[in-house]
C-alpha cells in the first residue's frame, strides 16, 4: 500500500487539516480504514485519534483508491466538529452495546 497526498489545505475555523489522498494497492484488497489512519497519521506526524477518514472510493478493477481526510489539531476540536457516526467509524468514540447483545 502506498498513500500519496495530492491535496493539502489549513482551515483554520475548523481547527483541522483536509487532505485528499491517493492509495496505490495493486495486487492487494483495499485497505482498511485502521490501516490507512495509521499510515496517514505516520505521515503527517498526527496523533491517531484526530485522524477522520470521511469517504474513501475504490476504483473498479484497478487497485487505487481515493479518500479524503481530515486531522484535527486536538481530539476534543475533532469531537466538537465530527457527526457522532464518523467518530464512531474511525475508532475514536467506542461503540456501546446495547442490552441483550
Amino acid at each position: 500500500m502506498k498513500i500519496e497526498i495530492t491535496e493539502k489545505k489549513e482551515n483554520l475555523l475548523q481547527e483541522r487539516t483536509e487532505i485528499r489522498f491517493t492509495v496505490d494497492h495493486t495486487g492487494e484488497s483495499t485497505p482498511t480504514r485502521k490501516a490507512m489512519i495509521d499510515a496517514i497519521a505516520k505521515m503527517t506526524n498526527a496523533v491517531k485519534d484526530t485522524v477522520v477518514i470521511n469517504n474513501v472510493d475504490t476504483q473498479y478493477g484497478r487497485g487505487i483508491s481515493k479518500g479524503y481526510v481530515k486531522i484535527y489539531k486536538s481530539e476534543e476540536a475533532a469531537r466538537k466538529f465530527e457527526r457522532e457516526y464518523l467518530l464512531k467509524r474511525n475508532g475514536i468514540l467506542k461503540e456501546e452495546k446495547k442490552e441483550g447483545q
